[in-house]
């Protein structure tokens, strides 16, 4: 469930309420205009936090890819790379033992966070041209 599904679910049961009234249909819709006026208000905070928090993200990784100590520049490649290893010998059964699933969940951490990283690098640049 995403967030725009969780501020729309919160909103429904009012807007179900507002087409129950007794009023006039003018007094119905504009109540209800008013509804989803505070509804997109609700949302447009949601993804302007979301913007804020890509961004941060886009900065910490920008600062780190482009530091001059290697060790500040290549933990995150050098990580996944080393997790994608595990994960490749994990599948073909050449581990001692299996990778647990807090490793899996690591992973998959990893992986969306670089490729939302990445993905938020495309669209500033996007934005900003």
């Amino acid at each position: 469930m995403g967030v725009t599904d969780l501020i729309a679910g919160i909103f429904k049961p009012a807007a179900e309420l507002v087409d129950s009234l007794h009023t006039s249909d003018e007094e119905r819709l504009k109540a209800k205009g008013h509804l989803l006026d505070v509804q997109a208000a609700a949302m447009q905070r949601v993804f302007d936090y979301e913007k804020s928090a890509l961004e941060g993200q886009h900065k910490v990784i920008t600062a780190e890819a482009s530091s001059s100590n290697i060790l500040a520049s290549s933990w995150r490649p050098i990580t996944m790379l080393t997790f994608l290893v595990l994960a490749v010998g994990d599948s073909l059964g050449l581990l001692a033992t299996p990778l647990r699933d807090e490793a899996w969940m690591l992973l998959q951490l990893g992986l969306g966070g670089y490729v939302v990283g990445r993905s938020g690098e495309k669209i500033a640049k996007t934005m900003k041209g």
